[in-house]
C-alpha cells in the first residue's frame, strides 16, 4: 500500500478496537528503503512472550507465539524491523531449563519473514544468572543502532536484580549521547519503565531518573517499552514513553488492585487485551504514529 493508504487503513482499523494514535512526541526518520529523503519507514514491536508459561491465563500459550508470528508474516507491507522489548521466555529457578525455553522461542522466532530482529531481555529471562543465558543465545543485553535517520538505543534494566541500568551502563549511554548531535531524532527501547509507575508492582527502575535526565538534553527522545503487559502512555517532560500489550496474558492497571494478577482469561474473547505494535515514523511532520494490532483478528 502507498502511505496514503495505510495512514486510512490505520485509521479505520481504530474504530474496529485497534487503538491508534497520533500526533506523539517523538521524532521522525529521514530516508526509507531506496526513496527520498523524508519518507517514512515503520517497525514492528513485540513484547512479554514468556514462552513456558502455562496456566489459566491463556490456555493457548503454547500457541499464541507462533499465531503472532503468522500475524506479522501477514502484514500487507512489510517492517524495515521487528523488535522483542523482553520477557522472551517465562522465569525458572533450572538453568536448563531456561535455555531449552530459550532455544524453542529461538526456532519459532526465525520463521518471521522479516529481517533484522532484535532482542532485549526481561526480568524473567535475565535477573536470576545476570543475563548469561540471554547473551548465549541473543548477544548483548544493551546496544545502539542508527536505521533511516533515528538513533536506536537499548537499554538493559533488568539483568541486575535490584531492577538497576547501573554506573557502566549509565556511562555507555552518556558516551553514546554525547556523540549525537543535540537534535538527533532517538528512539529507547526497555523492558521495565524507566520513570516510577507502579513500584510497589516493581514496575520501575530504581535509578531510571539518571537516564531520563541524560535524554532529556535531547529534545527528540521517545520510549518504548514493555513488562507491564498494557497498552500505556505518559510523559517525562517532553519525553513520551509507550507499554505495549503483552503476548501471554494482560495484567492490571497500575494500582488498580493489591496484587498484580493477570485478568481473568475471557472464554468470548481469549485473546483480548494481548497483541503487537507497529510503530511508524513520520517525517512530515515529526512524529510517531502508533498502531495496536491482536494477535488474533476477532
Amino acid at each position: 500500500m502507498d502511505r496514503w493508504d495505510r495512514r486510512q487503513f490505520m485509521q479505520l482499523a481504530g474504530l474496529g478496537g485497534v487503538v491508534f494514535a497520533s500526533g506523539l512526541a517523538g521524532c521522525a526518520a529521514t530516508t526509507t528503503r531506496g526513496a527520498q529523503a523524508d519518507d517514512d519507514f515503520y517497525f514492528v514491536q513485540l513484547s512479554d512472550t514468556h514462552w513456558g508459561f502455562e496456566g489459566p491465563p491463556n490456555p493457548d500459550a503454547k500457541g499464541t507465539l507462533h499465531k503472532a508470528v503468522a500475524s506479522v508474516n501477514a502484514l500487507a507491507q512489510r517492517p524495515d524491523f521487528i523488535v522483542f522489548t523482553g520477557d522472551l521466555t517465562h522465569t525458572t529457578d533450572d538453568p536448563a531449563e531456561r535455555r531449552r525455553r530459550m532455544t524453542e522461542f529461538r526456532s519459532i522466532v526465525a520463521a518471521l519473514q522479516v529481517k533484522p530482529v532484535y532482542f532485549m531481555p526481561g526480568e524473567h529471562d535475565a535477573s536470576l544468572d545476570r543475563g548469561a543465558a540471554f547473551q548465549e543465545f541473543f548477544g548483548r543485553t544493551h546496544y545502539s543502532f542508527d536505521h533511516k535517520g533515528v538513533h536506536f538505543i537499548a537499554l538493559d534494566n533488568v539483568s541486575d536484580p535490584g531492577a538497576v541500568i547501573g554506573d557502566a551502563q549509565l556511562a555507555w549511554l552518556a558516551d553514546d549521547l554525547a556523540k549525537l548531535a543535540r537534535d538527533q531524532r532517538i528512539v529507547v527501547f526497555t523492558h521495565r519503565p524507566l520513570f516510577d509507575l507502579a513500584p510497589q508492582w516493581d514496575w520501575a527502575t530504581r535509578d531510571g531518573s539518571r537516564a531520563i535526565e541524560l535524554l532529556m538534553a535531547h529534545p527528540n527522545v521517545t520510549v518504548f517499552y514493555g513488562h507491564i503487559h498494557q497498552e500505556h502512555h505518559v510523559m517525562t517532560g517532553h519525553i513520551a514513553h509507550h507499554a505495549a500489550k503483552s503476548l501471554i496474558f494482560p495484567l492490571p492497571a497500575p494500582g488498580s488492585q493489591p496484587k498484580r494478577t493477570p485478568l481473568a482469561r475471557d472464554p468470548a474473547q481469549p485473546y483480548r487485551g494481548l497483541g503487537f505494535r507497529e510503530v511508524e515514523a513520520e517525517a512530515k511532520p515529526p512524529g510517531w504514529q502508533i498502531a495496536e494490532l491482536p494477535v488474533v483478528k476477532s
